[in-house]
């Protein structure tokens, strides 16, 4: 999404406006005006035309209030609602835990859609009103049933395409399976649109009804490949494990060196030539003893660094942030976040240091799985800030998969 304008929330969620919205509100308000004129006037018509697009929009906000409020009582939290150029999206944190339970949020904006039809419909015949009130009534009516029906088109990002990848999902007990079965389906849906779109333009020469048209395809098939290419990065965080993203970039040393005899050999040593000190693990007779951390250092008076040695100071490996080497990277990912950690240990079956691991590493086992072109610099900036790249969020992707 583009960058929006916050209007303010309803039931707690942020309420965006994207500024792609505001051509699509003058738009339809100049249409609608169009219609109205005639009857009211222009400045009526045009008052009536810019509350139509109002009261369209609305039905849209009201449409996506119905997913976000039947995902907050499944307790996901709704992060915002955005309204934009084709609509309206709510933004969950998390998808739903059972298809069932994704049935339900992606039928529930349709379902809103369908009680508005209804209600409209009783306002314009049930009640004593003519005119011009009735005849906005009527459209309404017609607009939310156009609304429910079209979301109900079976292909993501609809919520008809919701609705195919819980019942895939239910199906074959894969949600993975569900999402790309959906995303194709909106694939076909798209290319099939922007094929109607060409058609409209060529044959009838309706040029704003066929770009329309073919602009919606290309809005669902870029959305429905982004759905896959999340699904595919989700599956690959279950696949990979600590083991196939782990380096042994760290040192071993003697855990009967003095603090001294270790200060002299490795620390000056490594200041001279590097900004940053290796990771450091302390061994004797055979065994780790445990991590040893540099910055300890400082806690130990210099008069002591002759007599007291490594042992007094390192950290044992059952106190310090560990992994096993099977563990898969989406939990990696999320233990060093939930630990605000830049890395953590990898242990071997027989609990021994296999090696470490950081977000760099993470980042470089993704790329090598999807074959993704991630330069090594941009590797180590990662390694270096201990973010992200802005293309390639792995800790929300993480916390969604898991959740």
């Amino acid at each position: 999404m583009q960058a929006a304008w916050r209007v303010g929330s309803l039931f707690g969620i942020p309420l965006f406006i994207d500024y792609s919205w505001f051509f699509i509100l003058a738009l339809i308000a100049f249409a609608n005006a169009l219609d109205f004129s005639p009857v009211l006037g222009p400045v009526l018509g045009g008052g009536a035309g810019l509350l139509m697009a109002l009261l369209l929009f609305g039905s849209v906000l009201l449409h996506e209030l119905g997913h976000s409020l039947v995902a907050r009582s499944q307790g996901i939290e709704v992060n915002s609602i955005t309204l934009f150029l084709f609509g309206g999206i709510a933004a969950i944190d998390r998808e739903s835990k059972t298809p069932g339970a994704a049935f339900q949020v992606a039928i529930a904006g349709p379902a809103v859609s369908l009680v508005l039809y209804l209600l409209f419909n009783l306002l314009a015949h049930g009640l004593p009103i003519s005119g011009i009130v009735q005849v906005m009534a009527l459209d309404l009516a017609k607009i939310n049933l156009i609304l429910a029906l079209f979301n109900l088109i079976p292909g993501l990002p609809l919520d008809g395409g919701q609705v195919v990848k819980a019942a895939v999902w239910k199906f074959t007990g894969n949600r993975f399976q569900g999402v790309r079965w959906a995303a194709k389906s909106g694939l076909i849906l798209g290319w099939g649109a922007i094929a109607v779109g060409m058609s409209i333009i060529a044959f009838q020469d309706q040029w704003f009804s066929g770009f329309w048209i073919a602009l919606l395809g290309w809005f669902g098939i870029r959305n429905a490949r982004s759905y896959d290419r999340m699904t595919t990065l989700q599956e690959s965080l279950l696949q990979i494990v600590a083991k196939d993203a782990m380096t042994q970039e760290f040192r071993v040393v003697d855990a009967n060196k003095t603090l001294r005899q270790f200060a002299d050999e490795y620390i000056l040593e490594v200041a001279t030539v590097a900004s940053h000190f290796p990771v450091y693990f302390a061994a004797s007779e055979g065994r780790y003893r445990g991590l040893v951390s540099v910055e300890d250092l400082h806690f130990v008076e210099r008069s002591l660094w002759e007599t007291q040695n490594l042992h007094s100071i390192v950290h044992p490996l059952t106190e310090i942030a560990t992994v096993e080497e099977k563990m898969p990277l989406v939990e990696v990912i999320n233990c060093i976040e939930a630990k605000q950690l830049n890395w953590m240990t990898v242990l071997s079956p027989a609990g021994t240091v296999a090696g470490i691991i950081d977000r760099g590493d993470i980042v470089r086992a993704v790329a090598s799985k999807l074959n993704l072109l991630i330069s090594d610099a941009e590797i180590k900036r990662v390694k270096a800030e201990g973010t992200y790249p802005p293309s390639l969020q792995l800790q929300a992707i993480a916390k969604s998969t898991t959740d």
